[in-house]
């Protein structure tokens, strides 16, 4: 008798169990699952074609370009209406990039629009823009900001995907080698797969002179991410264990400065160097002890300051 009744006590409570953990993901916003699952270690490839251009004597970029590689997403922090994934590039085993980062946040009344030559403005969203959204934010491997859309998570005719439309910076791809366009209009579409997930591009190359945009070209990108033995990120994960708390600082500095500013303006570079290699420097430090606990932030925020130019602080009121 004493089996019996244990055995249905342990039924019951896995019973319950389970039913508490059906109640909390019915709890979680709709799309938040969705975002879960674009983690992972994955055998990741590029590719980018240009397409068509409106000028007949317009001369056509690389049109073939592949790229790829080994990367881990890792969510780094994660609530009911917020994950952030890490993006970590696995070049060898001792060899770790640090990539670009995306936050995504529901029903997120606030995004810093950009505006072209390296300047974001702020801008409020009402209720209604945003709701039952997703807005995806991408970072920069400084951490710097590179563009914000808002948009639900859909599905339909057996498909899951995310797609917005938003203005961002020229891609390291092409600012690295070219300079005849100045804004890229991204339509980004995020959908699942049975192998992992799709991140397809329809991108317009834009031309903006005081308000007026002039069609460049057009490009269409299809980056694919294909699951892969989780053994292959072992070296990424070792890495962000590592250097975690330091780049939590460096997203702590971004984010004191854009909530106490209505807009960011960004430099290239100082003195040579792009951001991202002297925070990049800054992290190898760091980690050598040649820069004290107790002086990185301070570090930091002055790492931060020599790239940021004009700004508008937000109002006290406000």
């Amino acid at each position: 008798m004493k089996r019996t009744l244990s055995s249905a006590v342990v039924i019951l409570f896995s019973a319950s169990l389970q039913a508490q953990g059906s109640k909390d993901k019915q709890a979680l916003p709709p799309g938040r699952q969705d975002i879960e699952k674009l983690c992972g270690c994955y055998e990741v490839e590029f590719k980018y074609a240009e397409t068509f251009s409106p000028d007949p004597a317009y001369k056509f970029h690389e049109r073939d370009e592949i790229s790829g590689g080994i990367e881990l997403i890792l969510p780094i922090e994660a609530s009911d209406k917020k994950i952030v994934l890490q993006h970590l590039l696995v070049i060898t085993d001792s060899m770790i990039i640090k990539h670009w980062r995306e936050d995504w946040t529901y029903e997120n009344p606030t995004i810093f629009r950009y505006q072209g030559n390296k300047l974001w403005t702020k801008e409020q969203l009402t209720p209604e823009d945003v709701k039952g959204k997703w807005t995806q934010s991408v970072w920069e491997v400084s951490d710097a900001p590179r563009y914000q859309g808002a948009s639900e998570w859909i599905r339909t005719d057996g498909k899951t995907f995310w797609q917005n439309t938003s203005d961002a910076p020229l891609p390291r791809r092409e600012y690295s080698v070219r300079n005849d366009y100045n804004i890229l209009k991204r339509t980004n579409r995020l959908t699942l797969t049975d192998f992992g997930w799709v991140h397809e591009q329809d991108n317009q190359k834009i031309i903006r002179h005081q308000g007026s945009d002039k069609l460049l070209a057009e490009e269409k990108g299809v980056n694919s991410y294909k699951k892969t033995d989780e053994s292959k990120c072992a070296a990424a994960k070792a890495y962000w264990e590592k250097n975690k708390a330091y780049w939590a600082k460096v997203r702590t500095a971004w984010e004191n400065y854009m909530s106490s500013h209505t807009s960011v303006e960004l430099k290239d570079t100082e003195a040579g160097k792009p951001l991202h290699q002297y925070l990049t420097d800054l992290a190898a430090d760091f980690a050598k002890g040649k820069v004290k606990p107790q002086e990185i932030d301070a570090t930091i925020k002055t790492s931060l300051e020599k790239f940021i130019g004009r700004d508008q602080t937000v109002a006290q009121s406000q």
